[in-house]
C-alpha cells in the first residue's frame, strides 16, 4: 500500500496505512474511516493466517492481540524473529520501515495506526528533544497501560458519540506518551534485569516457552531452561521480577487458558486436558481457587 502523499480531509484513512485491513481473507469488525479521526486510525478484524511483505508508512503500527496464542514471524532487514503471542501481545512497528510478515494462525485484532507527528508533538510537550528519537520495534511484549488505552479507542469505534473524537485525540497523546516513555531509546535500557531479576529479553523467552506448553507437564528446570538458567537461579530472580513464584505464574496462565475456552463449546474435561490440568476436577479445583467460581458456572455466565 502506497503511502498518501497528504492527510484526507475527512480524517486518517486506510489508504494511509500498509493494507493488512484490505486482504481479502481478512473479516472486518469495525474500522475508523470516515469518523474523521486525525490523530490515529483503527480497525478491528478477524484476521486468516498469511505471510507478506509490505513497504514502510511514515506512522507508528500498534496491534494488540485480542486472542491467541499464536505464532508471528517478523523481519525487520536482515533480522527475522518468531514469538508465539499471547492475548494482549502487542506488535509495536516504528514508522519508516519496511517488514515482512507471517501470521501463522487465525487471530482477532487491533490495529491502531498512530501519526508520527502526534509522537513529535507529545515528545516535544514532554522535553524529549532528541535528534535520533525512534520508537522501537516489539514482538509479543505486553504492556497493560497500551492495552487499556488501545481497548478504549475499540470502544470509541462502535460509539455514536459525535464527542468520541475527543476521546480519541486523548488516546493517542497517551499512547504516544507511553510509546516514547517504555518503546523508544529515550526510554530506561530494558537488558537490565527488572528489579533484580529477570531482564526483559528473559522473560519474553519463558513466555513464549509456557505458552507453547500449557497443555503439557512442566518442571522448573524446563522452564529454567528455555532462558538458560539452572532452576535455583531462575526461581529466585523470576520472583523478583514478576512478584509471584513461577508455579504460581504457570496456574495463572492456564486459568487465564481455560476461561478463553469455556467461552466455546469445547468439553470443560477437554479443556481441563488442553490448559496442562490433569483432570477436570484438578481444573476445578484450581479454577475455583483462583476466581471463586467453577469452570462450568464461569460458562454459562459468559454464554449469559
Amino acid at each position: 500500500m502506497a503511502q498518501a502523499d497528504q492527510h484526507t480531509a475527512d480524517g486518517f484513512g486506510v489508504e494511509e496505512t500498509h493494507g493488512i485491513l484490505w486482504r481479502p481473507e481478512n473479516r472486518i469488525y469495525a474500522k475508523s474511516d470516515g469518523l474523521g479521526w486525525r490523530s490515529l486510525y483503527a480497525s478491528t478484524q478477524r484476521e486468516a493466517p498469511y505471510t507478506a511483505e509490505y513497504p514502510a508508512v511514515q506512522d507508528h503500527l500498534i496491534i494488540l492481540h485480542l486472542d491467541g496464542p499464536v505464532g508471528v514471524r517478523r523481519r525487520l532487514g536482515v533480522d527475522e524473529s518468531r514469538r508465539v503471542v499471547p492475548p494482549g501481545g502487542l506488535f509495536i512497528l516504528p514508522g519508516g520501515v519496511e517488514f515482512g510478515v507471517a501470521l501463522e494462525g487465525e487471530l482477532d485484532s487491533l490495529h491502531v495506526y498512530l501519526r508520527k507527528q502526534l509522537v513529535q508533538e507529545v515528545a516535544s510537550e514532554l522535553g524529549v528533544h532528541r535528534p535520533d528519537l525512534t520508537i522501537i520495534p516489539r514482538l509479543g511484549e505486553r504492556d497493560l497501560l497500551i492495552e487499556r488505552l488501545a481497548l478504549g479507542v475499540r470502544e470509541a469505534l462502535t460509539e455514536e458519540d459525535p464527542a468520541a473524537g475527543v476521546y480519541v485525540d486523548y488516546l493517542s497523546r497517551a499512547l504516544a506518551a507511553r510509546l516514547l516513555r517504555e518503546h523508544s531509546n529515550h526510554a530506561p535500557s530494558r537488558s537490565e534485569p527488572l528489579k533484580g531479576g529477570l531482564t526483559p529479553a528473559q522473560i519474553a523467552l519463558v513466555t513464549d516457552f509456557l505458552e507453547a506448553h500449557l497443555d503439557q507437564p512442566l518442571a522448573l528446570a524446563d522452564i529454567a531452561g528455555a532462558c538458560g538458567l539452572s532452576p535455583t537461579h531462575f526461581a529466585r530472580r523470576f520472583k523478583a521480577a514478576m512478584g509471584v513464584p513461577p508455579h504460581q505464574h504457570l496456574m495463572k496462565l492456564r486459568v487465564e487458558r481455560a476461561k478463553r475456552l469455556l467461552q466455546g463449546a469445547l468439553p470443560i474435561v477437554e479443556v481441563a486436558l488442553a490448559c496442562g490440568f490433569a483432570h477436570q476436577e484438578h481444573l476445578t479445583r484450581i479454577f475455583r481457587r483462583m476466581t471463586g467460581m467453577t469452570p462450568a458456572s464461569f460458562r454459562r455466565a459468559a454464554h449469559n
